[in-house]
């Protein structure tokens, strides 16, 4: 398994092993143990699986609040896409910066967001699958969204010419610069 740090080093990008034949192939995208070897301890408790049938759709800017805060492990079971992780953590020397990487089946890459961040990703094919981990339940009360197009931000979500297919609840959400993040930095300066 290929671990990354991304240029926000909390960010990870995890690429794991495939063994093929002809048949196709096997890959373990989670292992508790290996990952702890390499100083990543999650619990997940909850698995997610969406479906985005156009190009262009684009779900997200994402978070749940304390005490649900949420850590992701995010892959793409089909297709491709484009995931997206801002940090949103008050006093964080990265706030308000993002990260993104191309997650396909083909490269079976998974970004590993964690709590403190939002999530977001565009769809690159049609039919294309995301499929990912939490380590807290779904708390209606403690989801929120901030506005995907946030010049503050400035993700380039790579749609060309298409127009993003939004849900009312992202178009509705507020810029970053209204937004005032639950989530504090709990690093050292």
């Amino acid at each position: 398994m290929k671990i990354e740090a991304l240029s926000i080093p909390d960010v990870l990008l995890i690429t794991p092993a495939r063994h093929g034949d002809a048949r196709g192939f096997f890959s373990e995208s989670w292992n508790k143990e290996r990952m702890a070897a390499a100083s990543v301890t999650l619990d997940f408790v909850q698995d997610n699986h969406s479906m985005s049938a156009d190009i262009g759709t684009v779900r997200g800017l994402h978070f749940q609040s304390p005490p649900h805060a949420q850590a992701k492990l995010v892959r793409c079971g089909r297709g491709r896409l484009f995931d997206v992780a801002v940090d949103i953590r008050k006093g964080s020397p990265t706030y308000g910066q993002w990260v993104g990487a191309e997650l396909s089946f083909e490269n079976g890459a998974q970004l590993l967001v964690p709590a403190g961040f939002l999530h977001g990703f565009s769809t690159r094919e049609p039919d294309t699958e995301i499929c990912y981990k939490c380590t807290d339940y779904y708390a209606p009360e403690c989801d929120g969204a901030v506005r995907f197009d946030c010049p503050d931000i400035g993700i380039d979500w790579g749609l060309g010419d298409i127009e993003a297919k939004l849900s009312g609840k992202d178009a509705a959400a507020p810029v970053l610069a209204d937004f005032d993040s639950p989530f504090v930095w709990e690093g050292t300066p």
